[in-house]
């Protein structure tokens, strides 16, 4: 209002002086124009100020930061200090601005990174970051903030450090031991010997009369005595004294589950606890400082230890025993007896309530937890007294890994003796199949193709022959089968045997073959190699056609064999306990079947055992690729493989050979191999066999053959025939296992006599083992079940050789 009257008078004065209204119009217009930018300039100007907020106070800020345990500190985007509270100024200085803090390097990268997260993402945090000094560790976090979030506030909390006890150097001299004196509880360190490393002011009262007396260097039973109760007294108070329950707990160290190693050093810490204390007694605070020390020493130990009190209910457990029960991360339930199973319910409840509620004994009861009802564990009890609300103390020690080898052995076992089994089976019957077989060929001589009886003869003899070939896989099976083993390639033996695979596999089933390079040579029989990939492949393919005989899935399925070399360095980062550190070339057999059922892979191997319908497989597949695998010097290994959400969507079977460095061992010469068309000779046959039957068909088979045989029916009879100068034997053949003399301890007898006579030795156990059994320098052998034209073709072949041999050495003589 004054601007405009103001411009009204100056326009009038303008006017008066000049005359000329154009001229005041023109004043007028100006000066408004002037004085309008002017208003809108200013107008402007103010605007945001009436909007802005005023400059922040940090020192209200500083104020509404100070916490009590936790550094706080605000950082711009430059990383410049703004504000900090006084914890952080205490622990960090004033200078100091986050990520730059007086860590060191690794840390350093840590708070950078997690500044980086926090600016990207509005927050980061960092769980744990150990301090320079080693003591305490500090949880980082850093979120975005401010009105354009351009600040950074960082808070850190610190975490003191869980600091283990040291038991072998506790001090039971000082407070802590004269607390758990108060308590009823004297307690004493020794060694693995029973020596006193230390005692409490309490024990050395009541065991010597002076408080002050170590007793160290003194045998801790001497100082104790029991009644025909087996109650515990201290000897120097006698039965008049207070019984005790002794509880030994082992100091193990928790970090390598391992005692002590020196024979002085302390092994144990002995708790005697005073079962005439009563609940209340004498529970002052000290004593009840004393048993929280108490909870915390126990701890720290190995051991599972828990605590109930008088109604059965659970006042504490340890790490330990969480671990045993299997309650990590949930802790304990109400009772005791809901670890167990309901058959063992009532007697658990029985035993808890008769140690909380009686006099303070100690025992055990064998109860079956629910996370692992098949393994029956020992629970310990014990009664205690003098400790509040506490009655039982519960001691259970984490036995997994000692079930776990428990089962290893007896599974070790049980195969070692289904192996001597098998072993023992397949000999007697390949007795039972040689009088069958041989019978069956001397019905042939008589028959010809064409009349009734030989389709007969020639089906009993191909069933007799399946027979045959079931018992050499028993011998593969027991690792009592001859093998001849050869430096091969795996690849080939894989290349031979994969036209005959893809034919068993059909037309559904993808067959895929994989090989690395520069695989390694192994040392193995290549006819048992391919009875192997024969094995797992056929298993293979059934494992993926189910029971119903169709392909899995869509209709299809994958197997696939791959070779691999695996470097001992390799070998040694699987950390396995079962493979050597040595180079290997490992067979890979996988397929697409949907895995193995947990339950099922620790019987996969043993004899017998089979998932297939009743009436189809005979559960020698993988046993008998198990022990033709073992008997190679190799390993053989089944597990899943799996998806990545964890599900099992085939087997695999992963074979180890080692790696063969030595020279490729002498093929077997030919004339080891001469038939009987090439020996016309003849010749005077000493037999010796205890079964009549074998022996029949074996002196019949000879004959036929033309030698003049003479049969005995033990090693007494044959080393009497011998003994006759006019018999002129040629050559002996003989059974191994005989009642009475066997066939060994004959030929020994007949060796020491005639020492060139040579010997062909029949048996159903494997040529190896007899060889490493029975040391004969030049004894031949044939494997029963034989045919009658296989006898009388080896007999030849060794009486062949042997002419040969005599021939060379008097030549030589000459």
């Amino acid at each position: 209002m004054v601007l405009a009257a103001a411009l009204l008078f100056s326009t009038g004065l303008l006017y008066l002086a000049t005359a000329s209204w154009l001229v005041a119009l023109v004043f007028a217009l100006a000066v408004g124009v002037l004085l309008g930018g002017v208003v809108i300039m200013d107008r402007l100007r103010a605007a945001p100020a009436e909007n802005q907020i005023a400059s922040p106070d940090w020192t209200v800020t500083v104020a509404a930061i100070e916490r009590s345990g936790e550094a706080v500190a605000i950082t711009d985007r430059a990383n410049r200090m703004v504000c900090a509270n006084s914890l952080f100024v205490e622990n960090f200085g004033a200078t100091a601005a986050p990520p730059a803090l007086p860590f060191d390097r690794e840390a350093l990268e840590a708070l950078t990174r997690l500044a980086r997260d926090a600016w990207r993402d509005g927050a980061g945090t960092l769980e744990s970051l150990p301090a320079p000094d080693g003591e305490s560790d500090w949880q980082v976090s850093a979120t975005r903030a401010g009105r354009g979030e351009d600040h950074l506030v960082w808070r850190l909390r610190q975490l003191p450090r869980s600091s283990s006890v040291s038991l072998g150097a506790l001090d039971l001299s000082g407070p802590f031991g004269m607390m758990l004196s108060r308590a009823g509880i004297e307690t004493a360190i020794t060694t693995a010997d029973g020596v006193i490393r230390m005692v409490s002011s309490g024990f050395a009262e009541r065991a010597a009369g002076d408080d002050s007396a170590t007793l160290a260097g003194q045998d801790f039973v001497s100082f104790l005595r029991t009644d025909e109760r087996d109650r515990i007294f201290f000897a120097r108070e006698g039965r008049g004294g207070t019984p005790q329950t002794l509880v030994d707990i082992p100091l193990i160290d928790p970090a390598t589950q391992e005692r002590p190693a020196g024979p002085d050093e302390a092994t144990s810490l002995m708790l005697l606890i005073d079962s005439g204390v009563g609940i209340g007694s004498g529970w002052d605070g000290a004593a009840q400082a004393g048993v929280a020390q108490l909870d915390a020493l126990l701890g720290q130990l190995p051991l599972g230890l828990a605590m109930t009190d008088r109604d059965g209910r659970f006042l504490f457990g340890n790490e330990a025993f969480l671990r045993a029960v299997d309650r990590e991360g949930r802790g304990l339930p109400s009772f005791p007896t809901d670890l167990v199973v309901r058959e063992d319910k009532a007697a658990l409840s029985d035993a808890v309530r008769r140690h909380g509620r009686g006099p303070a004994t100690s025992g055990d009861v064998a109860v079956r937890l629910v996370n692992s009802p098949e393994e029956p564990v020992s629970l310990g009890l014990a009664g205690v007294r003098g400790l509040g609300e506490g009655a039982v103390l519960l001691s259970l020690a984490d036995s997994s890994q000692e079930n776990q080898l428990r089962r290893q052995v007896a599974q070790a076992t049980k195969m070692q003796a289904v192996g001597q089994l098998a072993g023992g089976v397949a000999h007697d019957f390949n007795n039972v199949l040689t009088a069958i077989i041989g019978t069956c060929d001397l019905m042939l001589l008589r028959h010809i193709p064409g009349d009734s009886d030989y389709d007969d003869i020639q089906q009993i003899r191909a069933n007799s022959n399946r027979a045959a070939a079931l018992t050499r896989q028993l011998l593969a099976f027991s690792r009592q089968q001859t093998l001849r083993p050869e430096v091969i390639q795996l690849p080939d033996v894989i290349s031979e045997v994969s036209p005959l695979i893809k034919r068993l596999l059909g037309e559904k089933i993808t067959y895929y073959v994989q090989h690395d390079r520069n695989l390694g040579p192994v040392r193995a029989d290549p006819q048992q190699m391919e009875q192997v990939i024969m094995n797992l492949a056929v298993n293979a393919r059934d494992a993926i056609q189910g029971n119903g005989g169709q392909p899995r899935g869509n209709g299809t399925g994958r197997i696939s064999l791959f070779t691999r070399h695996l470097h001992a360095t390799e070998v040694v980062q699987l950390g396995s306990e079962v493979l050597p550190a040595a180079d290997y070339t490992v067979l890979i057999v996988q397929d697409t079947g949907g895995g193995i059922p947990p339950h099922v892979l620790p019987k996969l191997f043993e004899p017998f055992f089979t998932t297939k319908e009743q009436g189809k497989g005979t559960g020698l597949g993988l046993s008998t690729a198990y022990g033709i695998v073992k008997q190679s010097g190799g390993f053989i290994f089944a597990d899943n493989v799996t998806d990545k959400e964890g599900r099992p969507t085939g087997a695999r079977f992963t074979v180890y050979f080692p790696v063969h460095r030595g020279e490729a061992p002498k093929k077997r010469e030919a004339k080891t191999q001469l038939i009987s068309s090439e020996w016309s000779a003849g010749g005077k046959v000493l037999l010796v066999e205890d079964e009549d039957m074998v022996r029949a068909v074996a002196e019949r088979a000879l004959a036929r053959a033309g030698y003049d045989v003479t049969a005995c029916a033990s090693g007494e009879e044959g080393l009497a025939a011998i003994a006759d100068p006019a018999a002129g034997f040629d050559i002996v053949v003989s059974d191994v296992v005989m009642p009475g003399m066997d066939g060994p301890a004959m030929v020994r007898a007949i060796r020491a006599r005639l020492p060139q006579m040579p010997v062909l030795f029949m048996s159903g156990y494997a040529e190896e083992q007899l060889r490493r059994d029975i040391d004969i320098q030049d004894m031949h052998f044939i494997a029963k079940p034989f045919s009658v034209a296989s006898i009388g073709d080896k007999v030849g072949a060794v009486l062949r050789h042997a002419r040969s041999e005599q021939a060379e050495a008097e030549a030589t003589a000459k």
